[in-house]
């Protein structure tokens, strides 16, 4: 996961030293491509996010509201992700090429927060899963 974000920053590096280089419209071309390298990344993940949700329901946790509320921070990340999906919409090659890389760079903002709630449910449930794992071998 860790060699996965480091790829993820290289490549933004990369990209944005890169990106003095290019000509405008390839600044724009490669600005939609980093939204949606990351949105990519992400839509790998909510097959994750469907299990922990389904051990979540299986474990029988210490904390039945703990759980409760892990399971829909797993959920707001999944639909987090569906209402960036639905509001994406690829500028037309005829907008101006600020507006287009404004627009990524908004749309960037936006999946990077997607991204946060899918790291941060998901860590919080493998901790509550861990802790009822943990408290059920000890009895």
């Amino acid at each position: 996961m860790k060699t996965l974000r480091f790829a993820f920053l290289s490549a933004l590096v990369f990209l944005s030293a890169c990106l003095s280089l290019q000509s405008d419209e390839q600044k724009a071309e490669a600005a939609e491509k980093a939204v949606l390298a990351r949105h990519n990344e992400l839509m790998a993940e909510l097959g994750q996010l469907y299990e922990l949700r389904q051990q979540l329901q299986k474990t029988p946790p210490t904390d039945t509201a703990a759980a409760g509320r892990s399971r829909r921070a797993l959920l707001a990340a999944e639909a987090g992700m569906m209402t960036w999906m639905h509001r994406y919409r690829r500028p037309q090659d005829t907008v101006e090429v600020a507006s287009r890389l404004t627009y990524y760079a908004v749309q960037q903002q936006r999946i990077d927060s997607v991204g946060r709630l899918f790291r941060a449910s998901q860590d919080s449930a493998r901790l509550l899963l861990t802790a009822s794992s943990t408290s059920s071998s000890a009895r």
